[in-house]
């Protein structure tokens, strides 16, 4: 999954991007709300962490601008811990959740789990599909079987998506852009030899292939 941090603090914006890359995101900065705001109508983010109080635009017009052009992604608000107004004009303007500063990452990383399963349309608690169950903490999944398998960070970030994403004909250029960071050396067809590690990790029948068009992630697939 891939999340737009815009944070104007270079210290916390650096802790935060490698702390969300460790666990399994491909995370992009913007220090600036114009910057921000551009990169989130551009970039097919699943999330946006946003601070309020950033140059250029407020993070709260950022956030207004994206509504007004039904821009529907996901947004985690950050904001000052007495600044409780920002907090009700963030939620009014279309935030999905909203973190108090100082905060532990542990926390931002748990309320980014559950808008990114909310807004998947799945439950909340463990992210479990046709009989795997993903653990993010440790970037393993657990089979129907009982079997527990390690997975190496492309594949925890690819099979992530696919649960979030059962059913969708999913492109590799696609998975390419919500796998890796802006900056990153994109090939899309590295996506084949990665569906293909998970395949021989977790059966050939949960990923289907639609020849020319790209992968559907599903036990039910016709």
């Amino acid at each position: 999954m891939r999340i737009l941090l815009v944070e104007d603090d270079r210290v916390l914006a650096s802790n935060l991007q490698t702390a969300l890359n460790r666990a399994g995101f491909a995370t992009d900065v913007s220090q600036d709300g114009i910057d921000g705001e551009a990169m989130g109508d551009i970039e097919p983010y699943d999330l946006v962490v946003l601070d309020l109080g950033l140059p250029g635009q407020s993070g709260l017009d950022v956030l207004q601008h994206w509504r007004d052009r039904h821009n529907t992604i996901p947004v985690i608000i950050l904001t000052a811990r007495d600044a409780w107004e920002d907090k009700v004009l963030g939620f009014k303007a279309g935030a999905d959740d909203y973190l108090a500063k100082p905060f532990q990452t542990e926390e931002l990383l748990v309320r980014i789990q559950a808008v990114l399963r909310r807004s998947s349309g799945m439950s909340p608690g463990k992210l479990t599909y046709a009989g795997l169950d993903l653990n993010e903490s440790d970037q393993s999944v657990t089979l129907a079987s009982g079997d527990k398998l390690s997975l190496t960070g492309t594949e925890f970030k690819l099979l992530r998506y696919f649960m979030l994403n059962p059913g969708k004909l999913l492109s590799k250029s696609t998975l390419t852009e919500h796998v890796y960071q802006l900056d990153s050396d994109k090939d899309s067809n590295v996506m084949e030899v990665y569906v293909n590690r998970l395949r021989h990790k977790l059966g050939q029948s949960l990923i289907h292939t639609r020849r020319g068009q790209g992968y559907i992630f599903g036990d039910d697939v016709q």
